[in-house]
């Protein structure tokens, strides 16, 4: 007697060759290590080791497939025997040193934002938004997938403040067309205020506010206007200030600092 064989899976590319359309069940199921990360348990990469190393099960059964199809919300997922629903939300504020990288492994070898939580204990977390290289100041991190995409949306994320060094003295009518806007790279570029708090005889610290953040928005614009960034400081997002916090160092957001943050947000 032949063994039975087991049951065809069925993926969106079995329809495609068939012709049909996909069932809708089927169109909302996401690999399994993809839903471990938006829970904002782990990277995808970390996701995938703790699958093959037998951590996660769907419905009681352990899974050890990656990419193995779930609909997240309607079955049970567990890593180490814990709900995904169980895991506890981190957040926290850091401030960044200037030369660091805010990524989680770079693939030129240079220092990341993650050396300032090295031996922490901490439980993987995201950036919330990101600082370049040169900058420093501000920078959140959460494993709250949700609150993160608030915060950095621009129809919802709160206004950004930093503090720039230029090299140069602007007059009044540059920091108005730094306002006003200029297009550079296809992109509109634009900052909601600025105002100069100190000047020398060269250079000048200005106070800007942005209400998004594109890639080097402010050294891009300040540019357009032959204005050179010496040094760039995050000093608050919405109400939540970086105030002495050491460089280097980080703390936990307390419930006052989320509803400081969370003030400048539409509900949602």
């Amino acid at each position: 007697m032949r063994p039975r064989r087991p049951p065809a899976t069925v993926t969106a590319r079995t329809h495609a060759a068939r012709g049909r359309a996909m069932p809708a069940a089927t169109a909302v199921r996401h690999g399994l290590a993809r839903v471990l990360s938006k829970a904002g348990l782990c990277s995808r990469t970390e996701a995938a080791r703790w699958i093959a190393a037998g951590r996660v099960s769907v419905d009681g059964r352990t899974v050890l497939d990656p990419e193995f199809p779930i609909q997240a919300g309607r079955q049970q997922v567990q890593v180490d025997g814990q709900s995904l629903d169980a895991a506890q939300r981190v957040y926290l504020v850091l401030n960044k040193p200037r030369g660091l990288v805010t990524t989680v492994k770079d693939e030129r070898g240079r220092d990341t934002v993650y050396r300032c939580f090295d031996d922490a204990g901490l439980p993987w977390l995201a950036p919330v938004g990101r600082l370049d290289k040169a900058s420093e100041g501000l920078l959140l991190f959460s494993n709250d997938p949700q609150w993160a995409a608030r915060l950095t949306a621009p129809e919802t994320g709160p206004d950004k403040t930093y503090h720039v060094q230029v090299d140069g003295i602007p007059d009044a009518s540059t920091l108005a067309a730094l306002c006003a806007g200029v297009h550079d790279d296809g992109e509109f570029l634009a900052a909601r205020s600025t105002t100069v708090l100190r000047q020398g005889e060269k250079t000048a610290w200005l106070e800007v506010v942005l209400e998004e953040g594109r890639n080097r928005h402010i050294r891009r614009l300040l540019a357009a206007f032959d204005l050179q960034v010496v040094r760039l400081v995050r000093v608050a997002i919405g109400g939540l200030l970086l105030g002495d916090l050491g460089k280097g160092q980080w703390r936990m957001l307390q419930e006052d600092d989320r509803r400081q943050l969370e003030a400048a947000m539409p509900p949602g």
